[in-house]
């Protein structure tokens, strides 16, 4: 089952607070290196590097791993994957994985995990995966994306937000600890999709909760779609969004032995 899908990771060289970061340097390699690398350590049968500059094109090609230049007009790493899809002309049932471009530190054993998780879903057409949360601060931080799940494992919601919201102990203070039992989840950024889901996907207008909260993967759930979420058997690593995060990203990187 596992020799069956695809990771194609979307790697955007215009990003708002850290330009060029794909090609930003870790340990004497750039942040696409890496991701590449963790994309090799899985399962997957085939990996495409999906960029919108011919830079990380040829950085690609030093390193042995296919990138195709998509279009610049892309709002999303969904799109840039979706142009990937139809140019390879990959079958509907196809199951692909975006491994987002700035997740150098990504436990490869997560890329797996996703890609089961949705092939033993037959009838859904997304997952994506979880880790609980037990700190406060990053509870209530709106960088850190929380979901909501049902009984079956299925996305509910997904916020910036501290969901679900204890009424009696949570103040208008923060609180300095978390029960343990809180069921608190962190959202991680790796989903897998069926090749048709993910071609429609792409066609549905942005929806008003995605607006609200910047989180793509509403539009999903807006449009009546299901998300597998399962808990990731693994800590996820430190994804890079800012100059701070990289050099926690380089210092994890190097105490895992990885530069």
């Amino acid at each position: 089952m596992l020799n069956q899908f695809k990771v194609v990771i979307p790697a955007r060289f215009g990003s708002t607070r850290l330009p060029g970061k794909p090609l930003l340097d870790i340990g004497g390699q750039p942040m696409i290196a890496h991701v590449v690398a963790r994309a090799r350590a899985s399962a997957a049968d085939e990996i495409i590097v999906a960029t919108d500059d011919q830079r990380i094109v040829d950085v690609c090609a030093g390193l042995g791993v296919t990138a195709l230049l998509t279009a610049t007009t892309h709002r999303s790493g969904s799109d840039r994957i979706a142009e990937v899809i139809e140019r390879c002309d990959w079958d509907d049932a196809q199951i692909v994985v975006n491994v987002q471009g700035d997740e150098p530190a990504l436990p490869s054993a997560l890329i797996n995990q996703v890609a089961a998780l949705l092939a033993t879903s037959a009838e859904l057409g997304m997952a994506t995966l979880a880790f609980p949360i037990t700190d406060a601060a990053m509870l209530f931080d709106p960088q850190v994306v929380k979901v909501v799940t049902d009984k079956n494992g299925l996305a509910l919601y997904f916020s910036r937000a501290p969901i679900p919201w204890h009424r009696d102990d949570f103040t208008e203070n923060m609180p300095i600890q978390l029960a343990a039992t809180g069921g608190w989840l962190r959202h991680i950024g790796l989903y897998a999709y069926r090749a048709a889901f993910l071609k429609q996907f792409v066609t549905w207008s942005p929806a008003p909760l995605e607006q609200f909260e910047s989180l793509e993967q509403l539009r999903a759930l807006w449009c009546g779609a299901r998300i597998s979420v399962a808990i990731a058997d693994a800590e996820p690593g430190v994804g890079v969004d800012t100059a701070e995060d990289l050099v926690r990203a380089a210092a994890q990187l190097a105490a895992a032995g990885m530069v």
